[in-house]
């Protein structure tokens, strides 16, 4: 299996623009973290699991010329899209591609790291939450947006073949070797290896029909709904029944979306 086929919704242009949509809806939560963090000026970050890069260009504003910020990804698109945002920006940006396994930090190196939807897919978070906090200075912080609750995931009113087919990707991430609701355990991660959490909060949304949070599940149910098709666990009549639902549920304006609920832990070296 090649590395862009391990990504559970692809590297496709498809998912670029998923993944915009889902920048556009979470940016204001992950600034808030930076401001929290304190990244600022002339500091060097890295973007864990960068993807295309739409974080990496905004935390290379804050930490401007005299900062860099390194991308870190698996994917050769999404590295060659972050390099294309810093050949069109000029931004200190290091585009890097490498998985968190291989990946090469010098000890003390770092003044912040963020990482938001990339422990939750790999399946020893703790492990590389370790070599990162080595990578950090004194006083480094560590800026984590993931999962908290999957199982928050519902709409109101229900509808049966999309509560069935949200009940069945929850599934199919507790059928991986990789922990969904990685955010929830994150704070006892911070405490085994010696680092303090200075912050924590959920990150609750509620998305109704026409907004840009109804649309950020959306676009990943039309991503993801037909992945459970091929790995067996629906059928295209269950996929298509899904997809009705939602749009029968967008006709009502008093519908709503309670999107998986995401926590942020913010820790210092």
């Amino acid at each position: 299996m090649s590395k862009e086929n391990t990504y559970i919704l692809g590297t496709n242009k498809e998912e670029l623009t998923r993944l915009e949509v889902q920048h556009k809806v979470w940016s204001s939560e992950a600034k808030r973290g930076w401001d929290l963090a304190k990244f600022k000026t002339g500091q060097t970050i890295v973007d864990l699991g960068c993807g295309p890069g739409y974080c990496t260009e905004e935390l290379a504003r804050i930490v401007g010329k005299t900062g860099k910020v390194i991308g870190v990804d698996r994917s050769d698109i999404f590295i060659s899209h972050l390099n294309q945002i810093k050949q069109s920006t000029q931004l200190s940006i290091e585009a890097r591609l490498s998985d968190f396994d291989t990946l090469l930090l010098d000890p003390d190196s770092l003044d912040g790291v963020y990482c938001r939807w990339a422990l939750a897919w790999i399946s020893n978070p703790k492990e590389i939450l370790s070599k990162i906090k080595d990578a950090l200075k004194p006083k480094g912080k560590m800026v984590i947006h993931e999962y908290f609750n999957f199982s928050t995931h519902q709409t109101n009113p229900e509808r049966p073949a999309l509560k069935k087919a949200i009940a069945t990707a929850f599934k199919s991430f507790q059928d991986s070797d990789f922990e969904i609701n990685v955010g929830s355990y994150l704070a006892q991660y911070f405490e085994e290896l010696g680092m303090k959490v200075i912050n924590i909060r959920l990150m609750p949304k509620l998305g109704t029909p026409g907004s840009m949070i109804w649309e950020w599940p959306k676009t990943w149910y039309q991503s993801y709904f037909p992945r459970l098709v091929s790995m067996g666990y629906l059928n295209n009549q269950d996929v298509e029944d899904a997809m009705k639902d939602i749009k029968e549920l967008e006709m009502l304006s008093y519908a709503t979306l309670c999107c998986p609920l995401m926590i942020e832990v913010i820790a210092e070296k």
